[in-house]
């Protein structure tokens, strides 16, 4: 596994980086899993603006991620998964009443998208699996999404002994 990746998205960090949240412990075994794994985690500047909102970018622990750039390639992807999560939500096919369509889940998903090494999309925002399923009902997504709500040994199919 040492070449597959992970995206980790901001919801993610927030959980991870609060040992106060309800999800702190979910999101802590997911982690260690990963680096017990040698997987490669990622994180998007996407997701670093959005933690800088209300964290700082210390805060976040960087030695052990590889940032990934919104870049030309990127953007051309996110408009794609855009106009279509667009489309789906004028036919009616995707009713969002919590909030509107939000385009960095398209960024994010583009980027996990584009770049082949990852493999997983991992996050605690339950409401974007709908828009992650909407876009993956009209195109084939290279990449599998993960709410760290469910367990990671339920995620990966292991045995937590």
């Amino acid at each position: 596994m040492p070449d597959d990746g992970v995206l980790l998205d901001t919801s993610f960090f927030l959980r991870f980086l609060n040992e106060e949240d309800p999800l702190f412990a979910k999101a802590d075994k997911y982690y260690q899993y990963f680096l017990q794994k040698e997987f490669r985690l990622f994180i998007s500047t996407v997701s670093i603006a959005e933690y800088c909102v209300g964290g700082t970018i210390d805060q976040l622990p960087l030695k052990n991620l590889l940032i990934i750039p919104f870049n030309i390639e990127h953007a051309k992807k996110a408009g794609e998964l855009g106009r279509i999560l667009y489309d789906v939500r004028k036919s009616g096919d995707l009713i969002i009443s919590e909030r509107p369509i939000i385009i960095n889940d398209a960024k994010l998903f583009a980027q996990a998208e584009v770049e082949s090494n990852i493999k997983f999309f991992v996050t605690s925002d339950s409401r974007s699996q709908t828009l992650y399923e909407a876009i993956n009902s009209k195109i084939s997504i290279n990449f599998s999404f993960i709410d760290i709500k469910t367990d990671h040994t339920e995620a990966f199919g292991i045995l937590d002994l």
